[in-house]
């Protein structure tokens, strides 16, 4: 993705995701919203995309983040909101394992508390190494962390498979985290 598309992208994370009152617009309960009411309430803004910026941002994202409604009017983030809404994901039994990409710093209270969803709905984890790497070295030096996840669905933890793959649970308590060897006062 070029410059363009990336400030593009950003921007339809921050209104889908976080923020949709910043230019104006209200998501449903599903996180949806009307393409025309975003397209028109940026450009009020002065924030202007074209239906098709916007159309080639939601299918050349890499990690899919937006979804279009079936019949083309409607757009959403698939997840990572800080606002309130019901996605419509169903429980779904998870890989025995999954990984969560973090920076080393992180390390400590992880280990004290576990993964929490902060002010997101919900902790996102991901079925490969190589996407939490990725992750992870957003927030500094990354180390992946390897989830338990079928035991934690056999011990009653729902998880859920967002449209784009991602894995989501409420919390991941330490007990079910496998941590790189290191001292945990250091965060390595």
């Amino acid at each position: 993705m070029d410059k363009q598309q990336t400030r593009i992208s950003k921007f339809l994370s921050y209104v889908l995701r976080h923020r949709p009152d910043s230019i104006g617009v209200k998501l449903d309960s599903q996180g949806w919203v009307a393409i025309d009411a975003l397209l028109a309430a940026a450009a009020s803004q002065g924030n202007c995309l074209t239906r098709e910026e916007l159309d080639f941002v939601v299918s050349n994202n890499s990690k899919q983040r937006f979804a279009i409604s079936d019949d083309g009017t409607r757009i959403r983030a698939s997840q990572g909101h800080s606002t309130e809404v019901d996605l419509g994901y169903q429980p779904s039994a998870p890989p025995v394992l999954l990984y969560h990409g973090t920076a080393t710093r992180n390390l400590s209270g992880i280990r004290t508390q576990g993964l929490l969803k902060g002010r997101r709905h919900h902790v996102h984890l991901s079925s490969d190494t190589v996407t939490a790497t990725q992750v992870g070295a957003r927030h500094g030096s990354p180390v992946v962390l390897v989830v338990r996840a079928g035991e934690m669905c056999s011990a009653g933890y729902e998880f859920f498979l967002s449209a784009n793959g991602v894995w989501l649970t409420k919390h991941v308590p330490f007990t079910f985290i496998d941590f790189p060897p290191g001292n945990p006062h250091q965060g390595t």
